[in-house]
């Protein structure tokens, strides 16, 4: 290869599953003519992160896993290189491919007891194999973020939860069980976006920690991977003042950060990747064509993660690197690739999904993490009120033919009612629930795993449960992102409380036959609830 086709391989541009063909042969021509070195494959334009404030509504089509196996098909047809073929599949390629195998959150898992942390390298496995059916390699996950911030825009659900130690083991846990399928993970997002509130899509968060501090916390997770090979680690768009001479800068533009700290008093020698580079905290940053891509080189980086100047980065850093650093980032990537066996000659594995495999591993996880946050006999109380006819059934974001009250209408029959907008407070039904029940069963199905607009519980909701929980004996089971408890008001007063973190009908189904038995409940809170 020449030095330039050398470059090429530092380069992963975004590509679409769901594109048009013109932009299809744009990615045949980067791939042809730039020696380009992977690509990172997202469901579409409009559902790619940065894109949110456009509001473009995301088309969905059922044919996409089809789709993305034909792309990757032709895509490596027109490379000279075997291509590195990434996604963000963090909770499986359901993550962003319709009619595909989905597994928990990571804050779902990071319930789970410790030793039943092989559920952890379960997900990991069944998800590589997933992403192995369809021809991808590289899966930029798992978080290695600490999510010790409530208020999170972006990391909350996606991170195993705020102790270091499980955050650290179950990361690596994930990652074993892609790398027992032949499937390379990546740790992200260096230093640590757990203790952030401000979106690093649209603005560029600070972190105001000292070097010290962030050994004992943000960095753990990754110095333990370090410790363990990891494949990859990705950059942050975070700036970290206290480890940049006081600049608020991008990490992924920091050479004190990736250079200094990770390479050289972390000791890490493996691949480290950009964050998406279309990202606005670090996109708009340069007015020339490729500085972005140079700068983001000259920091550190080997990849180039949703690259959008491609001919002119691989000419600014042509002209500006040194060919010692450019050899050792093209040997890093080489290195992946051959263990990726993108040059062995065996056929791709195109088995079909085990979508029943996946139904018992998420039924066995909802088993395990199921958590009781507050018990006075709730069971019990609930029996006792359907036989005195004053229980009553509420769903809230779901209407009443959900898995959780069918399962449990055989012995627990009691009147039902359905809130699926916060409209349908309106028809009476405060009324007719005060009048005739003083046992109340609560399904919370939290419509947003996000903490915008309060996960989109409106705020009629969130007052009629702050009128509810005093007046009468509640039992609520929450079906989604746990830091959801902390908008409810009154939540204190609620007379029993579990938490079910997902709302797949493994889920419910394990919630359903825990109250039944009342049996006892293995999992806790993987983050701290402020208002309990």
């Amino acid at each position: 290869m020449t030095v330039e086709q050398k470059i090429g391989q530092f380069f992963f541009p975004a590509v679409f599953i769901n594109d048009t063909e013109e932009n299809i042969q744009e990615t045949e021509r980067l791939i042809r003519e730039y020696n380009i070195g992977g690509l990172t494959f997202f469901h579409s334009r409009a559902s790619a992160a940065t894109n949110y404030e456009t509001k473009k509504k995301v088309i969905l089509n059922d044919d996409s896993f089809e789709r993305l196996k034909a792309l990757i098909i032709r895509y490596q047809k027109s490379a000279k290189t075997p291509l590195l073929m990434s996604i963000d599949a963090e909770w499986g390629l359901a993550m962003r491919v319709e009619k595909t195998p989905q597994y928990p959150y990571a804050i779902t898992l990071g319930a789970l007891p410790d030793d039943k942390a092989y559920l952890v390298y379960e997900v990991g496995k069944q998800i590589g194999l997933d992403l192995k059916s369809a021809g991808i390699h590289y899966n930029l996950a798992p978080l290695a973020d600490i999510n010790n911030n409530p208020n999170n825009p972006v990391i909350g659900y996606r991170s195993f939860g705020q102790n270091k130690e499980k955050v650290a083991r179950f990361a690596l846990e994930y990652l074993r069980g892609m790398s027992e399928v032949g499937i390379l993970g990546c740790l992200k997002h260096f230093p640590g976006h757990g203790n952030t509130n401000v979106d690093s899509h649209l603005g560029l968060p600070i972190l105001n920690e000292n070097l010290e501090e962030l050994l004992q916390n943000e960095l753990y997770p990754f110095i333990k991977g370090i410790e363990n090979n990891v494949d990859s680690i990705m950059i942050g768009h975070l700036a970290v003042p206290a480890l940049n001479d006081g600049k608020e800068t991008s990490a992924t533009l920091s050479k004190p950060i990736i250079e200094t700290l990770l390479r050289k008093q972390l000791g890490y020698d493996g691949l480290i990747i950009s964050d998406a580079l279309n990202m606005h905290s670090v996109s708009k940053l340069y007015d020339k064509k490729g500085q972005l891509e140079w700068e983001a080189f000259n920091a550190g980086n080997d990849v180039l993660c949703f690259v959008e100047n491609v001919a002119e980065g691989i000419q600014e850093i042509l002209k500006n690197a040194s060919p010692e650093r450019i050899e050792a980032s093209f040997y890093r990537i080489w290195k992946c690739k051959q263990k990726a066996g993108l040059f062995d000659l065996k056929p791709t594995n195109t088995s079909p999904f085990n979508f029943e495999k996946t139904a018992e591993l998420n039924f066995e996880i909802a088993k395990n993490c199921i958590t009781k946050i507050k018990d006075n006999n709730t069971a019990k109380m609930l029996f006792d009120a359907k036989k005195r006819n004053s229980l009553a059934k509420i769903s809230l974001y779901k209407n009443t033919d959900n898995v959780f009250f069918k399962t449990i209408a055989r012995e627990l029959d009691s009147p039902e009612f359905c809130i699926e907008i916060g409209d349908d407070l309106t028809n009476g039904i405060i009324e007719k629930i005060t009048a005739d029940f003083d046992t109340i069963l609560i399904a919370l199905f939290v419509p947003k795993a996000k903490p915008l607009n309060h996960f989109d519980i409106e705020d009629a909701v969130l007052s009629f449960l702050e009128k509810l929980f005093p007046t009468k004996n509640c039992v609520l089971y929450v079906f989604g992102n746990p830091y959801a408890l902390q908008v409810i008001p009154n939540l204190v007063q609620a007379t029993g409380i579990v938490q079910m973190y997902q709302d797949f009908t493994e889920f419910q189904k394990c919630a359903a036959l825990q109250l039944l038995s009342n049996s006892a409940c293995n999992g806790s809170l993987p983050v701290v609830i402020s208002n309990l």
